[in-house]
């Protein structure tokens, strides 16, 4: 459509909007500037009805295009693999290649008002009428008409690169950009010497200038934005879509940097400043307040531009191996692609469009409401596009995510499955790190450390949340310190290295950063540098393949980087170093050197235990946190010892997960002088970790109650656990024992006289204990077996330790005959 041509004192205005008059002014609001303008009585009595979006009508010279604003994000770049093009591409172009004349500007000449004319009044509403929805089957038919791929591809990210540099570097100081900084020029250079951007060049330097060349002809001529854009698409008819709009943004570009680089050197070179002269820029740049808003409007449709044509190039680059090109996924993003396209062109050529009337009129060119409502419109159209294509681009990405993740995940595991010379491999797999990171911390000597400390050694991969608790990690420190005073030990040649497993990265914050921090200088082995240096696919393969949940595991890898066991946690428990190679033989082998003795009850506890056995003392273990009957039961046992004439020694280990309430029977046997207490709560916790452990560890080799007598005595303590009473456990030596619950043991202590006369002396106490003990037992009884979570196999089936009878399984294991 067309509008008056009106010259001015500085030549021909290049296709502007009228000025509205004096009553229609910017800040009127927009409802009552389109009601004041539908009124308005053409100045040229004929002129045609305005005509909807799509059709094309013939043009006169001088009109104004009108044109958008976006802002910038930063690039991703992948590698171009595209599953868009079969979608894209089908429709055989209509070749045209219309050229027009650009008029002559005139200079000097008087200044006359420019008025809206009825066509100019069409042709605004007619541009706020490609914004309807209604229209966008009918212009994406016009679209598609003109698209016909030879089949070359071409990397445009190269070229978008520079692009981007283009606007980064002409955005007007005065707009708040800042002095550009060295770190961003090397910045740049080196993405652009790495990009390849030569080569493509090279291949689309002819189509961007020609473009470039074909955008000012029509812009001039006065052409309308629809048609100009759509002979922008009928010559660049052979290129696919990303292409398309990527090299008439580069034209665009050359132009735009251009006018920029020239007023940013018109003082300090001759050069510029004599091309400057010509374009009168020293005049422009004198009146940058009043021109402001409208760099300001243009600013922001550049970068909308660039957010478009950034998501266009990112479908490109979806891999069709993961997402194929019939997917619901990509028919319905490719659906968008073509108006994505347009619109962006479309832009390009508005914002074309002001420039061109700003070197003709200078700062005598003055955006009206109108105009500006229409670049506004534009930008939120584009805005709009940009959301919509992130959306189906997240939605791509999750598929293709998940799908990268499973094919990451089953190499791991084929890796798994074969033999390597070393443990190097496996190791890099499971650990991620650039070339120039070195991936694991060294917890003893506080410094970053690499994959070689490793080499052909026994690893242990101690896995856990950042939550591993205080007493796992005291207990392994003490294991592992122990471990490393005599090196040279067989049983000391492994290496420990931490892999911590934590959900949902991407909201990694500082209270994380120093949770894992604390746990990372608390341990004296290795562990990964950094949480985000696990692969995904190995979180999924540890979870999946070696079973974790939440508990700590230890899984082991031998020098070759075999799984040799998938949790020796259980082993590090009961045995420590000794259990080296922590294979499931070692395991094995260990258990038929075991029988149900005080050193595997108690092992390491209190140093006083191996002491009290060799002096072969009586010894009573007891728990429980009843005070009330740890007082009744101390005083009688005490009695019975001494009136027996024993060497009794007994000592405290409360109950499993020691709250408060043990803590305050420890201090109180301590002050009435009851026994002997645990100086630390966490040997506590370690005492029934111990017998956890030796359950599952029993468990995992298929050993029951029914076929395991020490499996029937571990079964046995733990129910004493699991009881709301107190407990004790008598024994001499390594292999006597009795053992019975609270009021039990309390009772046939209590009516030691009755039975003193059938104790054989000096070594008949323990035996003549435990007959006394099974003559008290009836049938009646009520044991739990409480575990905690755990990894690895949960048998479905416990009996009771004490009937065989099987126990019921809740969050317990129960059996009551009551």
């Amino acid at each position: 459509m067309a509008s008056e041509l009106v010259p001015s004192t500085r030549g021909q205005q290049i296709q502007p909007l009228q000025q509205l008059p004096q009553q229609l002014q910017p800040i009127q609001p927009l409802q009552q500037l389109q009601q004041q303008l539908q009124q308005l009585q053409p100045i040229q009595p004929s002129q045609p009805a305005p005509r909807p979006m799509g059709e094309i009508a013939p043009t006169t010279g001088g009109q104004q295009l009108n044109q958008p604003s976006n802002e910038i994000v930063p690039t991703t770049r992948g590698q171009p693999v595209s599953a868009m093009h079969a979608l894209l591409g089908e429709v055989p172009a209509v070749k045209s290649d219309p050229t027009t004349t650009v008029p002559g500007i005139l200079r000097n000449q008087p200044t006359n008002p420019i008025v809206p004319s009825s066509r100019s009044i069409q042709l605004m509403r007619g541009d706020r009428h490609l914004f309807s929805t209604s229209d966008d089957t009918a212009m994406t038919k016009q679209i598609r008409a003109t698209h016909a791929p030879d089949g070359r591809e071409f990397d445009v990210k190269p070229l978008l690169l520079i692009i981007e540099d283009i606007m980064h570097r002409a955005t007007p100081t005065f707009l708040g950009a800042a002095a550009e900084s060295q770190a961003h020029i090397d910045s740049w250079e080196d993405k652009a010497i790495h990009s390849g951007y030569s080569d493509i060049l090279e291949l689309l330097a002819y189509p961007i200038n020609k473009t470039s060349s074909e955008i000012i002809c029509k812009s001039s001529a006065g052409g309308d934005a629809h048609l100009i854009t759509m002979a922008l698409f009928q010559s660049l008819s052979s290129y696919a879509w990303e292409a398309k709009v990527t090299i008439a943004f580069a034209a665009f570009a050359v132009k735009y940097g251009e006018f920029w680089l020239v007023a940013q050197l018109y003082t300090t070179n001759p050069l510029a400043q004599s091309v400057a002269v010509l374009k009168e820029l020293p005049e422009i740049m004198e009146h940058t307040v009043a021109l402001k808003q409208k760099f300001e409007a243009v600013n922001n449709l550049i970068k909308a531009m660039l957010d478009v044509t950034q998501c266009i190039i990112k479908f490109k680059e979806i891999p069709s191996q993961y997402i194929k090109p019939e997917s619901p996924e990509m028919v319905s993003a490719a659906a968008h692609i073509p108006t994505a396209v347009y619109w962006t062109v479309r832009s390009i050529v508005a914002c074309s469009t002001i420039l061109l009337n700003l070197i003709a009129l200078g700062h005598e060119y003055i955006a009206s409401a109108a105009e500006s409502w229409e670049l506004n419109s534009m930008a939120h159209r584009l805005a709009n596009i940009k959301e919509h294509l992130e959306r189906q681009m997240a939605f791509s990405n999750q598929i293709i995510d998940g799908k990268r993740l499973n094919d990451a995940y089953l190499a791991l595991v084929r890796l798994f499955e074969i033999s390597h010379i070393d443990n190097m491999k496996i190791l890099k797999a499971l650990i991620y790190s650039k070339e120039d990171q070195l991936p694991l911390y060294d917890g003893t000597n506080k410094r970053r450390a690499s994959f070689d400390v490793l080499r052909r050694k026994h690893v242990l991969l101690l896995i856990s949340d950042l939550d591993m608790s205080h007493e796992e990690l005291s207990v392994l420190h003490q294991m592992y310190t122990e471990s490393r005073q005599q090196p040279t030990r067989p049983e000391s040649q492994y290496e420990v290295v931490w892999l911590p497993i934590v959900d949902g990265l991407s909201q990694w914050h500082d209270a994380k950063q120093k949770q894992f921090e604390f746990v990372q200088n608390n341990m004296p082995w290795y562990s990964v540098a950094h949480p985000t240096m696990l692969d995904p696919a190995a979180i999924k393969f540890i979870k999946e393949n070696w079973g974790f949940t939440k508990k700590p595991q230890l899984v082991v890898l031998d020098p070759q980087g075999k799984e040799s066991n998938r949790n020796a946690l259980h082993m590090m428990w009961i045995w420590g170093s000794l259990a080296f190679p922590f294979t499931k033989a070692k395991e094995e082998a260990l258990w038929k050197e075991e029988t149900w003795r005080i050193e595997l009850l108690a092992d390491s506890i209190d140093h006083n235990l191996f002491l009290w056995v060799n002096e072969n003392r009586y010894i009573c273990l007891y728990g429980g946190e009843d005070i009330e009957w740890i007082r009744k039961f101390t005083t009688t046992a005490r009695a019975v010892a001494n009136a027996a004439r024993i060497p009794l020694e007994m000592l405290y280990v409360g109950k499993s997960n020691p709250k408060e309430r043990v803590r305050r029977n420890n201090s109180a046997i301590q002050v009435e002088n009851l026994s002997h207490t645990l100086p630390d709560l966490t040997l506590i916790w370690f005492f029934w970790v111990r017998l956890e452990s030796m359950w599952h560890s029993k468990v995992q080799h298929g050993m029951t109650v029914e076929n395991d007598p020490i499996m029937q005595e571990i079964v046995t303590m733990l129910s004493f656990d699991g009881s709301e009473q107190g407990w004790a456990v008598f024994s001499r030596g390594s292999h006597e024992m009795a053992k019975g619950k609270g009021d039990t043991v309390y009772q046939c202590l209590s009516q030691f006289d009755r039975w003193k006369d059938k104790v054989v002396y000096p070594d008949g106490f323990v035996i003549t204990l435990n007959e006394q003990l099974h003559e008290l037992h009836t049938p009646h009884h009520c044991n739990r077996l409480i575990l905690p979570g755990t990894t690895g196999q949960i048998p479905e089936k416990v009996v009771c330790a004490e009937c065989g009878r099987p126990m019921e399984r809740f969050i317990m294991y129960r059996c009551c005959t009551d």
